[in-house]
Protein backbone atom coordinates (compact mmCIF):
# COMPACT_ATOMS: atom_id res chain seq x y z
CA UNK A 1 0.00 0.00 0.00
CA UNK A 2 1.52 3.38 -1.09
CA UNK A 3 1.47 6.82 1.21
CA UNK A 4 -1.34 8.06 -1.04
CA UNK A 5 -3.60 4.72 -0.50
CA UNK A 6 -2.63 5.11 3.04
CA UNK A 7 -4.16 8.82 3.51
CA UNK A 8 -7.03 7.81 1.10
CA UNK A 9 -7.86 5.51 3.48
CA UNK A 10 -7.77 7.81 6.63
CA UNK A 11 -9.24 10.08 4.93
CA UNK A 12 -12.51 7.93 4.81
CA UNK A 13 -12.24 6.81 7.99
CA UNK A 14 -12.60 8.82 11.72
CA UNK A 15 -10.58 6.15 13.86
CA UNK A 16 -7.09 5.22 12.71
CA UNK A 17 -4.10 3.61 13.76
CA UNK A 18 -0.72 3.27 11.64
CA UNK A 19 1.77 1.29 12.37
CA UNK A 20 5.62 1.92 10.89
CA UNK A 21 9.41 1.17 11.21
CA UNK A 22 12.08 3.38 11.35
CA UNK A 23 14.25 2.23 8.92
CA UNK A 24 18.22 2.32 10.05
CA UNK A 25 17.39 2.25 13.50
CA UNK A 26 15.76 -0.21 15.93
CA UNK A 27 12.23 1.36 16.65
CA UNK A 28 9.31 0.45 15.72
CA UNK A 29 6.20 2.96 16.26
CA UNK A 30 2.38 3.13 16.49
CA UNK A 31 0.30 6.56 16.03
CA UNK A 32 -3.31 6.35 16.73
CA UNK A 33 -6.85 9.01 16.56
CA UNK A 34 -10.19 7.78 18.07
CA UNK A 35 -12.86 9.94 16.98
CA UNK A 36 -16.36 8.06 16.84
CA UNK A 37 -15.55 5.25 19.04
CA UNK A 38 -14.50 8.10 21.58
CA UNK A 39 -17.49 10.07 20.84
CA UNK A 40 -19.44 7.06 21.71
CA UNK A 41 -17.65 6.30 25.12
CA UNK A 42 -18.59 10.27 25.87
CA UNK A 43 -22.02 9.84 24.57
CA UNK A 44 -23.18 7.57 27.59
CA UNK A 45 -22.49 9.53 30.34
CA UNK A 46 -21.21 13.10 31.20
CA UNK A 47 -17.68 13.24 32.93
CA UNK A 48 -15.78 16.26 34.27
CA UNK A 49 -13.11 17.42 32.03
CA UNK A 50 -10.11 15.90 33.95
CA UNK A 51 -12.06 12.34 34.34
CA UNK A 52 -12.59 13.19 30.09
CA UNK A 53 -8.81 13.63 29.31
CA UNK A 54 -7.75 10.43 31.55
CA UNK A 55 -10.31 8.06 30.11
CA UNK A 56 -9.79 9.48 26.43
CA UNK A 57 -5.82 8.75 27.28
CA UNK A 58 -6.17 5.50 28.35
CA UNK A 59 -8.14 4.49 25.72
CA UNK A 60 -5.06 6.03 22.67
CA UNK A 61 -2.77 3.55 25.10
CA UNK A 62 -5.21 0.89 25.25
CA UNK A 63 -5.44 0.43 21.14
CA UNK A 64 -1.57 0.88 20.87
CA UNK A 65 -0.93 -1.97 23.38
CA UNK A 66 -3.38 -4.18 21.90
CA UNK A 67 -2.04 -3.79 18.22
CA UNK A 68 1.52 -4.79 19.39
CA UNK A 69 0.30 -8.04 20.39
CA UNK A 70 -0.13 -10.92 18.81
CA UNK A 71 -2.89 -12.28 21.04
CA UNK A 72 -6.35 -13.54 20.15
CA UNK A 73 -8.36 -12.34 23.22
CA UNK A 74 -9.04 -8.51 25.40
CA UNK A 75 -6.55 -6.87 26.49
CA UNK A 76 -8.51 -4.72 29.60
CA UNK A 77 -6.44 -2.12 30.83
CA UNK A 78 -7.89 -0.86 34.66
CA UNK A 79 -6.92 2.06 36.72
CA UNK A 80 -8.45 1.44 40.62
CA UNK A 81 -8.41 4.74 42.75
CA UNK A 82 -8.51 5.67 46.00
CA UNK A 83 -9.78 9.18 45.51
CA UNK A 84 -12.62 10.77 43.52
CA UNK A 85 -12.60 8.32 40.34
CA UNK A 86 -12.78 4.46 41.86
CA UNK A 87 -11.92 3.06 38.57
CA UNK A 88 -10.99 3.81 35.10
CA UNK A 89 -11.38 0.84 32.57
CA UNK A 90 -10.67 -0.09 28.79
CA UNK A 91 -11.48 -3.52 26.68
CA UNK A 92 -9.82 -3.79 23.35
CA UNK A 93 -9.86 -6.93 21.14
CA UNK A 94 -7.27 -7.99 18.29
CA UNK A 95 -9.66 -6.25 15.91
CA UNK A 96 -9.33 -3.07 18.04
CA UNK A 97 -13.07 -3.34 19.16
CA UNK A 98 -13.25 -1.34 22.06
CA UNK A 99 -15.34 0.01 25.24
CA UNK A 100 -14.56 1.91 28.57
CA UNK A 101 -16.27 3.64 31.39
CA UNK A 102 -15.13 5.44 34.68
CA UNK A 103 -16.85 5.25 38.00
CA UNK A 104 -16.85 7.84 40.03
CA UNK A 105 -17.49 8.85 44.09
CA UNK A 106 -20.91 9.36 44.51
CA UNK A 107 -21.38 12.97 44.43
CA UNK A 108 -17.83 13.54 43.95
CA UNK A 109 -15.99 17.31 43.09
CA UNK A 110 -13.50 16.93 40.28
CA UNK A 111 -11.52 20.03 39.33
CA UNK A 112 -10.81 20.90 36.01
CA UNK A 113 -6.66 21.01 36.96
CA UNK A 114 -6.79 17.75 39.01
CA UNK A 115 -3.55 15.90 38.79
CA UNK A 116 -4.13 11.96 38.42
CA UNK A 117 -2.53 11.84 41.70
CA UNK A 118 -5.37 13.47 43.00
CA UNK A 119 -7.94 11.60 41.16
CA UNK A 120 -6.47 7.98 41.32
CA UNK A 121 -3.58 7.97 44.51
CA UNK A 122 -4.39 10.03 47.51
CA UNK A 123 -3.96 7.85 49.97
CA UNK A 124 -0.68 6.27 47.58
CA UNK A 125 -3.19 2.93 47.37
CA UNK A 126 -3.68 3.08 43.30
CA UNK A 127 -3.22 0.34 41.35
CA UNK A 128 -2.65 -0.46 37.30
CA UNK A 129 -3.70 -3.44 36.08
CA UNK A 130 -3.66 -5.01 32.45
CA UNK A 131 -5.13 -8.58 31.99
CA UNK A 132 -4.94 -10.42 28.91
CA UNK A 133 -8.38 -12.51 28.80
CA UNK A 134 -7.57 -14.94 25.74
CA UNK A 135 -10.79 -16.12 23.68
CA UNK A 136 -10.13 -19.32 23.45
CA UNK A 137 -9.09 -20.54 26.81
CA UNK A 138 -7.50 -24.13 27.64
CA UNK A 139 -9.29 -25.98 30.34
CA UNK A 140 -7.95 -24.61 33.65
CA UNK A 141 -6.43 -21.53 31.50
CA UNK A 142 -6.98 -18.14 33.77
CA UNK A 143 -6.27 -15.01 32.41
CA UNK A 144 -3.34 -12.79 32.99
CA UNK A 145 -2.90 -10.19 34.80
CA UNK A 146 -0.19 -7.77 35.81
CA UNK A 147 -0.66 -4.91 38.74
CA UNK A 148 1.77 -2.85 39.78
CA UNK A 149 1.65 0.70 42.02
CA UNK A 150 -0.06 3.63 40.21
CA UNK A 151 4.03 4.79 39.23
CA UNK A 152 3.95 8.04 37.10
CA UNK A 153 2.47 11.86 37.06
CA UNK A 154 0.10 10.89 33.83
CA UNK A 155 -1.63 7.71 32.66
CA UNK A 156 1.68 7.48 29.70
CA UNK A 157 4.37 7.22 32.76
CA UNK A 158 2.21 4.86 34.29
CA UNK A 159 1.82 2.76 31.29
CA UNK A 160 6.07 3.38 30.32
CA UNK A 161 6.90 2.39 33.79
CA UNK A 162 4.90 -0.90 33.89
CA UNK A 163 6.26 -1.93 30.16
CA UNK A 164 9.64 -1.37 31.64
CA UNK A 165 9.00 -3.25 34.75
CA UNK A 166 6.63 -6.01 33.50
CA UNK A 167 7.74 -6.53 30.03
CA UNK A 168 11.74 -5.21 30.13
CA UNK A 169 10.53 -3.03 27.23
CA UNK A 170 12.00 0.53 26.20
CA UNK A 171 8.72 2.01 25.83
CA UNK A 172 7.51 5.78 24.99
CA UNK A 173 4.57 7.40 25.07
CA UNK A 174 2.32 10.46 24.40
CA UNK A 175 -1.31 10.42 24.46
CA UNK A 176 -3.57 13.52 24.49
CA UNK A 177 -7.19 13.35 24.72
CA UNK A 178 -10.60 16.23 25.06
CA UNK A 179 -13.97 15.89 24.54
CA UNK A 180 -13.83 15.53 20.49
CA UNK A 181 -10.35 13.47 20.13
CA UNK A 182 -8.41 10.82 21.55
CA UNK A 183 -4.56 10.31 20.33
CA UNK A 184 -1.63 8.42 20.88
CA UNK A 185 1.75 7.97 19.82
CA UNK A 186 3.91 4.71 20.81
CA UNK A 187 7.50 4.24 20.48
CA UNK A 188 9.08 0.91 21.39
CA UNK A 189 12.94 -0.40 21.28
CA UNK A 190 13.48 -3.25 19.45
CA UNK A 191 15.23 -6.23 21.49
CA UNK A 192 19.10 -6.33 20.37
CA UNK A 193 19.99 -9.77 19.07
CA UNK A 194 23.63 -9.29 19.30
CA UNK A 195 26.09 -6.78 17.66
CA UNK A 196 24.11 -3.78 15.94
CA UNK A 197 21.45 -5.90 14.57
CA UNK A 198 19.26 -4.16 11.36
CA UNK A 199 21.22 -0.78 11.28
CA UNK A 200 24.86 0.20 10.92
CA UNK A 201 24.11 3.01 13.94
CA UNK A 202 24.27 1.66 17.40
CA UNK A 203 20.66 0.68 18.40
CA UNK A 204 21.14 2.80 21.61
CA UNK A 205 22.41 5.77 19.92
CA UNK A 206 19.26 5.79 17.54
CA UNK A 207 16.46 5.08 19.66
CA UNK A 208 17.50 8.05 21.92
CA UNK A 209 17.54 10.07 18.62
CA UNK A 210 13.58 9.02 18.15
CA UNK A 211 12.38 9.10 21.35
CA UNK A 212 13.66 12.61 21.76
CA UNK A 213 11.49 13.30 18.42
CA UNK A 214 9.02 12.35 19.97
CA UNK A 215 9.25 14.03 23.22
CA UNK A 216 8.97 17.34 21.16
CA UNK A 217 5.15 16.57 21.00
CA UNK A 218 3.11 18.88 22.83
CA UNK A 219 -0.56 18.15 24.00
CA UNK A 220 -1.87 20.73 22.26
CA UNK A 221 -0.33 19.56 18.83
CA UNK A 222 -1.54 16.25 18.93
CA UNK A 223 -5.40 17.38 19.38
CA UNK A 224 -4.93 19.68 16.60
CA UNK A 225 -3.15 17.53 14.15
CA UNK A 226 -4.02 14.50 12.55
CA UNK A 227 -1.91 11.27 12.80
CA UNK A 228 -0.76 11.22 9.11
CA UNK A 229 0.85 14.83 9.92
CA UNK A 230 2.51 14.18 12.86
CA UNK A 231 4.13 11.23 11.30
CA UNK A 232 5.91 12.84 8.66
CA UNK A 233 6.21 16.53 11.28
CA UNK A 234 7.85 14.23 13.28
CA UNK A 235 10.06 11.77 11.64
CA UNK A 236 11.06 13.83 7.97
CA UNK A 237 14.51 13.36 8.36
CA UNK A 238 13.87 9.83 8.74
CA UNK A 239 13.34 6.81 6.32
CA UNK A 240 9.65 5.56 7.54
CA UNK A 241 8.08 2.39 6.62
CA UNK A 242 3.69 1.96 6.95
CA UNK A 243 1.91 -0.46 7.19
CA UNK A 244 -2.15 -0.91 6.17
CA UNK A 245 -3.83 1.25 8.58
CA UNK A 246 -6.18 -0.15 11.31
CA UNK A 247 -9.37 0.93 12.20
CA UNK A 248 -10.44 1.16 16.19
CA UNK A 249 -14.52 0.98 16.48
CA UNK A 250 -16.28 1.12 19.69
CA UNK A 251 -18.32 -2.58 20.21
CA UNK A 252 -19.53 -3.83 23.77
CA UNK A 253 -20.40 -7.26 24.02
CA UNK A 254 -22.73 -6.98 27.05
CA UNK A 255 -25.44 -9.53 26.66
CA UNK A 256 -28.93 -11.09 28.43
CA UNK A 257 -26.98 -14.23 28.80
CA UNK A 258 -24.16 -12.74 30.65
CA UNK A 259 -26.18 -10.65 32.91
CA UNK A 260 -28.07 -14.08 33.89
CA UNK A 261 -25.31 -15.24 34.79
CA UNK A 262 -23.99 -12.83 36.80
CA UNK A 263 -27.32 -12.96 38.43
CA UNK A 264 -26.74 -16.62 39.14
CA UNK A 265 -23.31 -16.31 41.04
CA UNK A 266 -25.13 -13.44 43.16
CA UNK A 267 -27.23 -16.16 44.38
CA UNK A 268 -31.06 -17.26 44.73
CA UNK A 269 -32.00 -15.74 48.19
CA UNK A 270 -30.53 -12.09 46.88
CA UNK A 271 -32.23 -11.64 43.83
CA UNK A 272 -35.28 -13.07 45.22
CA UNK A 273 -35.10 -10.47 47.53
CA UNK A 274 -34.11 -7.95 45.51
CA UNK A 275 -37.75 -9.03 43.77
CA UNK A 276 -39.36 -8.93 46.09
CA UNK A 277 -38.50 -5.24 47.04
CA UNK A 278 -38.49 -4.22 43.72
CA UNK A 279 -40.75 -6.54 41.50
CA UNK A 280 -37.96 -6.76 39.22
CA UNK A 281 -33.77 -6.72 38.91
CA UNK A 282 -32.81 -4.27 36.93
CA UNK A 283 -29.38 -3.96 35.42
CA UNK A 284 -27.76 -1.38 33.35
CA UNK A 285 -24.35 -2.15 31.25
CA UNK A 286 -21.34 0.20 32.75
CA UNK A 287 -20.04 0.41 29.16
CA UNK A 288 -23.25 0.97 26.74
CA UNK A 289 -25.78 1.67 28.92
CA UNK A 290 -28.02 -1.18 27.40
CA UNK A 291 -30.82 -2.59 30.48
CA UNK A 292 -31.70 -5.94 31.21
CA UNK A 293 -34.64 -6.15 33.34
CA UNK A 294 -35.47 -9.52 34.67
CA UNK A 295 -39.49 -10.17 36.46
CA UNK A 296 -40.13 -12.88 38.91
CA UNK A 297 -40.53 -15.53 36.04
CA UNK A 298 -37.28 -14.84 34.33
CA UNK A 299 -35.47 -15.02 37.56
CA UNK A 300 -37.70 -18.29 38.68
CA UNK A 301 -36.27 -19.47 35.28
CA UNK A 302 -32.88 -18.98 35.98
CA UNK A 303 -32.63 -20.54 39.07
CA UNK A 304 -34.61 -23.08 37.82
CA UNK A 305 -32.19 -23.71 34.77
CA UNK A 306 -29.26 -24.10 36.52
CA UNK A 307 -30.47 -26.22 39.40
CA UNK A 308 -31.15 -29.10 36.59
CA UNK A 309 -27.77 -28.08 34.50
CA UNK A 310 -26.32 -29.00 38.16
CA UNK A 311 -28.61 -32.37 38.44
CA UNK A 312 -27.81 -33.25 35.26
CA UNK A 313 -24.00 -32.83 35.61
CA UNK A 314 -23.97 -35.33 38.79
CA UNK A 315 -25.85 -37.84 36.70
CA UNK A 316 -23.41 -37.44 34.61
CA UNK A 317 -25.58 -36.59 31.24
CA UNK A 318 -23.93 -33.64 30.26
CA UNK A 319 -20.48 -34.15 28.96
CA UNK A 320 -17.54 -31.95 28.95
Amino acid sequence: MTEKDIKDVMEINSDNLQKFMIENASVRGELVELSDTWKQVLALREYPPAVVTLLGEMMAAAALLSANLKFNGVIVMQIHGDGPIRLLVVECDGKLQMRATAKLVPDAVVEDTATLAELLNVNGHGRFAITLDPQDKMPGQQPYQGIVPLDGDNVAEVIENYMLRSEQLDTKLWLAADGNISRGLLLQKLPNHGGVGITEEDPLESWNRVAMLGATLRPAEMLSTDIQTLLRRLFWEETVRVFEPQHPRFVCNCSREKVGNMLQMLGQKEVDEAIEELGKVSVDCDFCGQNYAFDQVDCAHLFTTSARAETLLGTGDIKH
